[in-house]
């Protein structure tokens, strides 16, 4: 009689041990930022950037990397989605025709405004149209996505990469800054939302900016980010088409092929639906939005901790130009819109 031994699996516990180490960290920083802020008052999430801003030198620890760069990209979709079963489809009216026409135009003429000011500096349509895209979208996820439908080459690498230091920065310097125009200007809070929502790049720093202000902040800028979010679709489709021709040249071998729909947006849209309807308990919602925020206050500190602003200086002068340009006009037109509507 022979017998066998169960043996767990080695991958998944090695897995597993990759990323505990800086998995850990952001959570140290996550907690540290919470009893600070139930303490002393304030925001837990500029708390938790700022912690993770004095780790940074843990960024590029082997021991840390895994951990930090999953808890900075994945859990903030998984926080995002959550959000949802807080939104219901009648919220939707907060934006209206006139919100919805200015994130479509957000995205629209934010792309327009790169690709003219790339010609001004005498820089690649190429990377025009990536820090354009991921200004105006969605940050590093846009540019990916985008970058997956242009000419593979080491151009399009070289620059995916500038754009995607270049944004990171600027969309985390927007969270700390943008707060303090919407407290500054007495903005409403469908006002703040919309600005928010509609002029930081990142997911996560939306988040992060509109939850240091208030829950309610949190939720308007939420709604209006994934908005732009979902533009992302038909962007990315247009671009398949348009440089079909271009791709061909070098094939489609180094090619990174991208949803067309973030997993994350489709379970947010899912909550949203299955809340609007009233199918979600009142105790299971909260329940998704602690974990929601913590996954957010995990994320932020994790972007905190990759957050150095001595990369920036690596670019260039020329593409820093190109991408504060496309922040301050995103942030510029969204404001206008602002107040334009209470006239």
């Amino acid at each position: 009689m022979t017998t066998r031994t169960i043996r767990m699996p080695r991958v998944m516990f090695n897995d597993f041990s990759l990323v505990l180490p800086g998995f850990l960290l952001c959570i140290v920083i996550a907690a540290a930022a919470s009893f600070v802020s139930d303490h002393y008052g304030g925001p837990k999430f500029l708390y938790a950037l700022l912690i993770g801003i004095a780790f940074h030198f843990l960024s590029d620890n082997h021991k840390c990397k895994a951990g930090i760069e999953m808890s900075a990209k994945k859990l903030v979709r998984i926080g995002v989605a959550l959000l949802g079963v807080r939104i219901a489809v009648s919220d939707v009216s907060d934006l209206g025709a006139a919100g919805v026409g200015a994130l479509v135009g957000a995205v629209v003429l934010t792309i327009g405004f790169s690709l003219l000011l790339a010609r001004m500096l005498k820089l690649p349509p190429m990377l025009g149209l990536l820090s354009g895209g991921a200004t105006g979208i969605c940050g590093i996820s846009a540019a990916m996505a985008i970058s997956s439908t242009l000419p593979q080459n080491r151009d399009n690498e070289h620059y995916t990469l500038l754009t995607a230091i270049g944004v990171a920065t600027f969309s985390t310097v927007a969270m700390v800054l943008y707060p303090l125009v919407v407290t500054t200007s007495g903005l409403t809070i469908a006002e703040a939302g919309l600005f928010l929502g509609g002029s930081i790049h990142d997911v996560a720093q939306v988040v992060g900016a509109g939850f240091m202000i208030s829950p309610e902040v949190g939720d308007a800028a939420t709604l209006a980010k994934m908005f732009r979010v979902a533009m992302l679709m038909p962007v990315v489709v247009l671009f398949v088409f348009m440089f079909r021709k271009d791709r061909e040249k070098y094939g489609d071998s180094g090619a990174q092929k991208q949803p067309i729909v973030p997993l994350f947006l489709v379970v947010f849209i899912g909550l949203v639906v299955l809340n609007s309807f009233g199918w979600i308990s009142a105790d299971a919602a909260n329940l998704s939005s602690d974990i929601s925020k913590w996954c957010l206050v995990i994320s932020i500190a994790a972007l905190g901790v990759k957050t150095s602003f001595e990369k920036l200086s690596e670019l260039g002068w020329k593409p820093v130009i190109l991408l504060m340009g496309n922040a301050v006009f995103i942030a510029a037109y969204m404001l206008c819109i602002v107040y334009l509507g209470r006239i």
